[in-house]
């Protein structure tokens, strides 16, 4: 009886063992199936793509294909950026900008007999449509007039003078494209940025084909010089603003759809930090604190040889919110110019000088230390707008699970857009096993799609993925719907 017992009890552990095994092998066959699928795909004939899979809890990898490639990311690339920012200076780290004097203050009179200084502290924040309080119809530089104000200020003999130092003055990496630039998503990092780097263009258009007006510009930016050659045609914003950074000259190109009225076509500020310096002069001026001379930046003087150092002393310090809550907007939204700051801070913490080429060296390196293969990783910004940066899938893997085991992870993870739900994730996998449940950062330019992230699988289990594709055949669209399926059959792996 004891041996039958036994036998009965080998055969049934047996049977289980078969039956796991049996239904592990039906999840992972439906993302093979999948994969297999986009082999034969004629869509994908000429293209690179590349799927990898971990679990969090395992140093090993579940299912690849190519995932040793090296990929054009796109705005995945963020996840390098935000988790080496989260993981080195803290979720609760904030940027500060100091408002500072040189010269003489005489509290009695009110007078600086002097020049008033910005000091940047290479905070994204400043006026950004991500924070501004609704509500509240002061701007940033306001509440700087009125801070100054309290403090008896009433007369600034000299300039409010822009000190965007702490990042190198060439705001944009060096494998941008010239298409980009101009426009609100490749507004280059600045030591003082201010009002997300951007301006907003209103467009009144006509029948198809016809020439466009400008209504109106807002912000106004002091001196822009804008030509107008967009016409009216097609259903969406295809209006493209070339211009280079410091240089007043825009000149716009493209279409956007017909009869309208103040369509909005958003473009890059030519020198934030003098624009923020223009603003608190402004803003000094309405509170009834006088300015003797025109606003200005360190740079401008220096690039004239007028730049003398001087003793200075704080007058006021504004802080930053907090780092989870950038890294939130920086991953949901994929704002390029939040993932650049973050990227040049922390250069500018090695370094003393926030840099493009110091930044990319720096991150590429503390995830190597972390134990990640970063073979194939090439950075060239923080951001992903860069057609130079490629990565592996495996190193995406593996960085998110690094990430997955940090003490700031949960901030990582509530960052990223939600499937189903949010972002750029709102109208994916809906109706699936992945809806509200997998969490990812997206990635598009011309010609490279992908998404990398986590989904819990039927288990419970955390996994953590990246699927790209580069040089398809087929529109945007289509190939989103592809990598969809591979989405989907990740997350209904056992």
């Amino acid at each position: 009886m004891k041996v039958q017992s036994h036998i009965n009890t080998y055969l049934l552990s047996g049977l289980l063992l078969l039956s796991h095994a049996g239904l592990f092998a039906q999840s992972k066959t439906k993302l093979n199936t999948e994969i297999e699928l986009l082999k034969k795909d004629k869509a994908l004939q000429h293209a690179s793509w590349s799927v990898c899979v971990m679990n969090t809890k395992k140093d090993s990898i579940l299912a690849e294909y190519n995932s040793t490639s090296s990929l054009v990311p796109a705005s995945t690339l963020k996840i390098v950026t935000t988790g080496a920012a989260l993981s080195m200076l803290g979720s609760d780290f904030k940027f500060e900008t100091k408002l500072q004097y040189d010269g003489t203050f005489d509290s009695i009179s009110g007078k600086i007999k002097g020049n008033l200084y910005i000091l940047g502290g290479g905070d994204p924040t400043l006026q950004s449509s991500y924070f501004r309080d609704k509500k509240d119809s002061l701007t940033v530089v306001e509440k700087w007039a009125y801070a100054l104000k309290a403090k008896g200020i009433k007369q600034i003999d000299g300039a409010v003078i822009a000190d965007a130092s702490i990042f190198e003055d060439n705001m944009v990496p060096a494998q941008w494209i010239w298409g980009d630039m101009g426009n609100y998503f490749g507004a280059g990092a600045n030591g003082l940025s201010y009002h997300d780097n951007t301006y907003t263009v209103f467009y009144n258009s006509g029948e198809l084909g016809s020439k466009t007006s400008i209504v109106k510009i807002s912000p106004s930016i002091s001196n822009l010089q804008f030509v107008n050659n967009v016409t009216a045609g097609g259903n969406g914003d295809n209006a493209v603003i070339y211009g280079s950074p410091y240089s007043n000259y825009r000149f716009a190109e493209g279409t956007i759809p017909a009869n309208k009225s103040n369509y909005e076509v958003d473009g890059s500020i030519p020198d934030p930090s003098l624009f923020c310096a223009q603003e608190l002069t402004a803003a000094l001026k309405k509170a009834g604190i006088s300015v003797s001379e025109k606003p200005t930046t360190v740079k401008i003087q220096k690039d004239n040889s007028e730049y003398a150092a001087a003793n200075r002393r704080t007058l006021y310090t504004h802080y930053s919110p907090s780092l989870d809550k950038i890294v939130y907007y920086t991953n949901l939204k994929s704002n390029n110019l939040y993932a650049e700051h973050l990227m040049k801070y922390i250069a500018f913490k090695k370094t003393g000088l926030g840099s493009t080429a110091e930044g990319v060296k720096i991150i590429s390196n503390f995830w190597k230390d972390k134990g990640v293969d970063i073979g194939g990783l090439s950075m060239n910004d923080g951001c992903g707008l860069a057609r130079a940066n490629v990565i592996t899938t495996k190193t995406q893997t593996q960085i998110l699970r690094v990430l997955s085991k940090e003490k700031n992870f949960n901030s990582f993870y509530n960052s990223l857009p939600i499937a189903g739900k949010s972002g750029s994730l709102g109208g994916l996998c809906e109706g699936t096993i992945a809806e509200n449940n997998l969490r990812a950062k997206s990635g598009y330019i011309t010609g490279a799609r992908g998404y990398c992230g986590y989904v819990k699988n039927k288990k419970g289990e955390l996994l953590c993925f990246s699927v790209l594709a580069n040089n398809y055949e087929c529109s945007p669209t289509e190939m989103k719907r592809k990598l969809e399926k591979i989405l989907v059959a990740i997350a209904e792996m056992d």
